[in-house]
């Protein structure tokens, strides 16, 4: 008799890959001399993420079987991600990036290679009828065959009810055909619930002619019911079924690295929806563990207290609250 396999909270589908991130502080990759080895990957840091936070997270990608590949799977398994769906394939190199070490947009190049040619055949269907959330970044629609793998994944996720999830991280470095992009992006998002898209993503896609509240009305127009967008310093708006329900400030924090800080965030928010947590909670404590993440180079702590950071997040949540009641008396009282 066959035993059941444990659910999954997050099923992160594309690259896996090894950071090469600078030691030395600088916005140009061409100041940096000495690197810094990290497993990588949007995909992977959000499964890292999760798993560091207590939730169960497998990725499924590909990789080569050298040494960049072994480090990737060890690392996964250091930081407790399942590996029974990574594909190692000896006819393959493991992609790998370098990136400048910055508190403002990185500076990057990538070797790729291995990670877009997951094919749809090498995803079971069991990954996804076990996972809770299946999340995606636009890094894995950019090549085939590994945009019809996630196109398969998420098709399927969505006729089994499940949570769809997809980062449009969109770079015209990584995938230079803007009309194809977007087109491939207006056919994934069909299959989405939700996404998080910050300013730069937008203005990438779209142009940069558009509001904040713009750009949220061109997503959801995609299908998406929840969109999550991130303004940097200027916060979180939360728009759910085409209105704006709330904006979360940011606060000011000296960060010493913003490499995978998005990657961070979107983890957090996915585990505390997963815990039944609303929207602008899940943004609440997302900051927390975003914020962790700024204010280091490489990973998240290894240890990280989700109850703690839940008692950070409430009151933070319930400061913002009282502060926006307060606002309204007084703007009350003046009308009279």
């Amino acid at each position: 008799m066959e035993v059941a396999k444990e659910p999954l909270d997050v099923l992160a589908v594309g690259e896996t890959l090894v950071d090469f991130i600078s030691v030395e502080q600088t916005d140009w990759l061409r100041n940096a001399t000495t690197f810094r080895r990290y497993l990588g990957g949007s995909p992977a840091n959000i499964a890292v993420n999760v798993a560091r936070l207590g939730g169960r997270s497998a990725v499924v990608s590909k990789t080569g079987i050298g040494a960049f590949a072994q480090f990737v799977k060890s690392e996964l398994q250091r930081h407790g991600v399942s590996i029974e769906y990574l594909v190692m394939d000896h006819r393959n190199r493991t992609t790998v990036a370098f990136v400048s070490s910055t508190s403002g947009k990185p500076d990057f190049e990538i070797a790729r290679s291995g990670d877009y040619r997951l094919r749809p055949e090498e995803i079971p269907a069991e990954a996804v009828e076990r996972a809770k959330i299946v999340h995606a970044s636009a890094f894995a629609l950019s090549r085939e065959p590994c945009r019809s793998a996630v196109g398969k994944v998420f098709q399927m996720a969505r006729e089994q009810g499940k949570i769809v999830s997809l980062d449009p991280n969109y770079s015209a470095r990584i995938w230079p055909h803007h009309k194809e992009a977007r087109q491939i992006l207006r056919e994934i998002y069909q299959y989405v619930n939700i996404t998080k898209p910050s300013t730069d993503d937008a203005r990438r896609i779209f142009g940069p002619e558009h509001t904040a509240e713009q750009y949220i009305e061109l997503f959801h127009e995609m299908g998406p019911e929840t969109v999550v967008f991130t303004m940097s310093s200027e916060g979180v708006l939360i728009s759910e079924k085409g209105g704006i329900v709330s904006h979360v400030p940011a606060r000011p924090i000296v960060a010493e690295d913003a490499t995978g800080a998005g990657d961070a965030f979107w983890a957090g928010f996915l585990v505390a929806l997963l815990d039944g947590e609303p929207p602008e909670r899940c943004v609440y404590f997302a900051r927390e563990i975003a914020e962790l993440k700024l204010k280091r180079t490489g990973p998240l702590p290894l240890e990280m207290d989700r109850e703690e950071l839940y008692e950070k997040a409430r009151e933070a949540f319930a400061e913002a609250t009282t502060k926006r009641e307060e606002s309204r008396t007084g703007d009350a009282s003046r009308a009279r």
